[in-house]
C-alpha cells in the first residue's frame, strides 16, 4: 500500500511539474520569447501530428495541419484561458483545421472496433478463401462505410474510437456538452452499423 501511494505521489508530482514548467513557456511566450513557444512545439509536435494522422488518413495533410494548428496557437496564444490542458487547446485547432479542410480522410478502423461498437459480424460464407484475405476486405468495407457517414459522426468516431478521448475531452474539442457527445457517439455507431448492412446486402 505504501509503495502504491509513493508511485501515485511521484507521479502526481511530475504531472504537476510539467504544467507548471508549461505554464511558464507560455507566460515566456506571451512576453514575446519565440524561443520558448519553440519548446512548446517540440513537446507537442510528434503527439499531435500522431494524432491528426488518424484524423486525416494523410501523413502530408496531417503535416499541414499540425503546421497550421501551431501558427494559430502562436497568434492566439493570448485567448489560451488555461483551465484546460494546452495540448487539449492545440488539439481543437488542429482538429477543426482538418475539418475544414474537407478532404477525403482514410478512417483506420480495424475489424475489432467494428465488432465491439456496432454489434456487427461480418458474415464469412466463403469457405476455403485465404483468413488474411478476407480480414483485408471486411477492414476495406468499414473504411467505406465510414466515407459514407457525416463529417460530424465520422469526427466523433475518429475522437472516441480510435484517439480513446474521453466524453469530457470530446465535449471541449467539439465544443458541446457531454450529453451531445454521448447521444452524437450513438447516432454515429448506429449509422456506421446501417452502412455496412447495407453495402452487404448490395454485394449479395
Amino acid at each position: 500500500m505504501q509503495a502504491e501511494q509513493l508511485r501515485l505521489s511521484v507521479r502526481n508530482f511530475s504531472w504537476k511539474t510539467l504544467v507548471a514548467e508549461e505554464a511558464h513557456l507560455i507566460d515566456r511566450a506571451l512576453q514575446g520569447d519565440r524561443s520558448a513557444f519553440t519548446e512548446l512545439v517540440h513537446c507537442h509536435q510528434d503527439r499531435l501530428f500522431a494524432s491528426m494522422l488518424q484524423v486525416t488518413g494523410s501523413p502530408d495533410e496531417a503535416e499541414e495541419v499540425v503546421q497550421e494548428a501551431f501558427i494559430r496557437a502562436f497568434v492566439k496564444l493570448d485567448t489560451f484561458q488555461r483551465n484546460s490542458q494546452f495540448f487539449t487547446w492545440l488539439y481543437r485547432i488542429a482538429f477543426n483545421s482538418a475539418l475544414t479542410r474537407r478532404r477525403r480522410r482514410r478512417a483506420r478502423v480495424s475489424l475489432d472496433y467494428c465488432r465491439e461498437n456496432t454489434g456487427l459480424e461480418i458474415a464469412d460464407d466463403a469457405d476455403g478463401v485465404d483468413e488474411p484475405m478476407l480480414q483485408r476486405e471486411r477492414i476495406a468495407l468499414v473504411r467505406k462505410a465510414m466515407h459514407t457517414l457525416t463529417e460530424e459522426h465520422r469526427s466523433i468516431l475518429v475522437l472516441r474510437e480510435m484517439e480513446e478521448h474521453s466524453y469530457e475531452a470530446i465535449a471541449e474539442i467539439l465544443e458541446i456538452s457531454i450529453g451531445t457527445v454521448r447521444s452524437r457517439l450513438s447516432r454515429a455507431r448506429r449509422q456506421l452499423k446501417l452502412s455496412i448492412e447495407a453495402m452487404q446486402r448490395d454485394e449479395e
